[in-house]
């Protein structure tokens, strides 16, 4: 069976079919740093690190690019309201989005440009469509002509006459739906030279001139969030094809992270900041709640959701451990993951119904570990961490047991080592049947985070 993926422009799910055979190539829709990131930014770049994953374990050679926009009306606002350089919000803000993506186990990007890395590119593109007559240059302002391109709102299926664009004080517009690639520069804004006037770029123009830098003239899959079809990726497509390219073949948009219905967002103030919530939930958790749902579903936030994600990671994870003690080492994942595990991701990266499968074969090897059946819980284990590699959460993957350089194995032998002189104690009252001191002393444990199992071979502890 092929990948299928539900691509936004066809309205339907899709067989993908690359440009390059054995190849695929991703643009992503990455940060805007006016602020540090939550949780509903974080979605995106797991969903499309669970994707680049998936066609990764299929074989192909996945080039993924996921640009920085650090120059927009937002960190300008955000400068003269902090009276801080622009800059150094962006630079600030890009710094704590890498630091989320890297938590949370996502992997870093082929390329990461930033947008103010590339203006000789976007004003090489503006030069190309004023020659072919999609744009024009107005009051120092860049205009794309919305009429000249046909097929503009086809993403987005609207109607043009309908359409009302933001004028954000811009001037010289032919037609108010015209929307700006490149602003004029304005008192105490950071500005750049161009033919047409000092100014600064507009966010459309710049993800049309990073992706054509990167992936060339056509490339195979577009993402970004449901909230960026229109106006941002509609524009994108104007300004990329009016210029000659084919641009992306597929679109592919993740749903939202919403409180009480509501998309989160720093202007409605009911964001949940990753930095805040990996001091309070285990990251590789948070990984598990965010990325497990079907990317093209909404994700309502609560805490009773994240506690429910933690239970159910933590059965997982138990698994794995019970298998490798009674191993006596670390089991390696299977070469290849179960068949109804691959089939549900390529049916359009079917995670919810994948991770059925992960949980289906969790319980085939705890029935196997009570059977006292080792060969088969281990089969079951090397399935399940292969299933979990794909997803970015395998426990005992580097990322989360720690590398190189990394204390968390010498913390955990000495916790290890405090917890079973406490058992000890817990056993010996047990053994003297004073077990209002044995239940004490376990009540205590849980109460400190530590879950107490009993079984043949003793007490076994975990984080609960």
């Amino acid at each position: 069976m092929s990948i299928r993926l539900y691509d936004t422009s066809a309205r339907q799910i899709r067989d993908f079919i690359p440009l390059s055979p054995g190849c695929v190539s991703i643009y992503l829709c990455g940060a805007t740093v006016q602020a540090a990131p939550h949780i509903g930014h974080i979605r995106s770049g797991l969903n499309f690190d669970i994707m680049r994953r998936w066609f990764t374990y299929r074989g192909y050679d996945v080039t993924f690019v996921r640009n920085v926009t650090d120059i927009d009306d937002k960190i300008i606002k955000k400068a003269a309201e902090q009276g801080e350089p622009w800059w150094a919000i962006g630079y600030r803000n890009e710094c704590a989005f890498n630091t989320a993506y890297d938590a949370l186990g996502c992997l870093r990007p082929t390329y990461e440009p930033r947008a103010t890395g590339h203006v000789p590119e976007m004003i090489e593109m503006m030069r190309g469509l004023i020659e072919r007559g999609h744009a024009y240059a107005a009051d120092g302002n860049v205009y794309f002509d919305v009429r000249s391109y046909p097929d503009y709102l086809a993403l987005s299926n609207q109607d043009l006459e309908d359409l009302l664009q933001p004028s954000e004080g811009e001037t010289g517009k032919r037609d108010p739906r015209d929307f700006a690639m490149w602003k004029a520069a304005k008192p105490g804004e950071p500005s750049w030279e161009t033919p047409w006037g000092r100014g600064r770029p507009g966010w459309h123009l710049e993800c049309s001139a990073m992706a054509h830098k990167y992936l060339g003239e056509a490339f195979d899959i577009h993402g970004g969030g449901i909230d960026l079809i229109f106006p941002h990726h509609e524009n994108e497509i104007a300004q990329a094809k009016g210029y000659g390219d084919d641009f992306a073949s597929y679109w592919c948009h993740n749903a939202w992270v919403t409180m009480s219905g509501e998309k989160m967002s720093k202007s409605l103030d009911n964001s949940v900041l990753v930095a805040d919530m990996v001091q309070r939930w285990r990251p590789i958790v948070l990984r598990y709640y965010l990325g497990t749902p079907h990317y093209r579903s909404t994700i309502e936030y609560s805490e009773e959701a994240l506690r429910e994600a933690e239970s159910a990671f933590a059965r997982i994870e138990g698994f794995v451990q019970r298998v490798c003690e009674k191993a006596g080492k670390t089991v390696e994942p299977a070469d290849e993951v179960p068949l109804a595990f691959a089939e549900a991701m390529d049916d359009d990266l079917g995670v919810p119904q994948a991770l059925a499968i992960v949980h289906t074969t969790v319980r085939q090897g705890n029935s196997a570990l009570t059977a006292d059946d080792k060969e088969t819980a281990v089969a079951r284990l090397a399935e399940v961490r292969a299933m979990l590699r794909v997803l970015g959460l395998d426990p005992l993957d580097e990322h989360w047991s720690g590398g190189p350089g990394d204390r968390g194995d010498d913390l955990h032998g000495v916790v290890d080592s405090l917890v079973r002189l406490v058992l000890e104690q817990r056993q010996a009252a047990r053994a003297r049947k004073d077990y209002g001191t044995a239940d004490a002393i376990r009540d205590q444990l849980q109460q400190s985070g530590l879950a107490i199992e009993d079984t043949p071979s003793g007490p076994r502890w975990s984080l609960s």
